[in-house]
């Protein structure tokens, strides 16, 4: 894999060691670390080291990186694997990244697809 970094990425500056970050875990082409406002305990992002956009961008990026999140997961009894193309679909960090997001029953983070989340929002209104 190439190192490319972009010099206004915050995620290439964690990469470069030029920004803190609380390191999880190191591979050859990706890293993962805590995120600073985590969703569940345990939650990590895992990010490639070279500047990719997003998980569209470089289908060879995303899949090391994938497998690189794929084997945090596979150490957790239950997990979300989730990214974000674009902005419409809540991309705000504009460098591919992946969180492993740990799950319990009744964590109270339900997502849009799912029946927690449809309870929830009928509850709200």
């Amino acid at each position: 894999m190439k190192t490319t970094q972009s010099p206004t990425c915050v995620f290439c500056s964690i990469v470069a060691g030029k920004a803190p970050a609380s390191m999880v875990r190191e591979w050859p082409d990706a890293i993962a670390f805590r995120p600073l406002d985590p969703v569940t305990p345990g939650h990590v992002l895992v990010i490639p080291r070279e500047h990719v956009a997003d998980v569209g961008t470089d289908p060879a990026v995303s899949a090391i990186t994938m497998a690189a999140a794929a084997e945090l997961a596979a150490e957790l009894p239950s997990a979300n694997v989730i990214t974000s193309r674009g902005a419409a679909a809540t991309q705000t960090v504009f460098h591919l990244h992946l969180h492993v997001v740990p799950r319990e029953h009744g964590d109270g983070l339900p997502l849009p697809w799912t029946p927690q989340h449809a309870a929830a929002q009928r509850v709200s209104t």
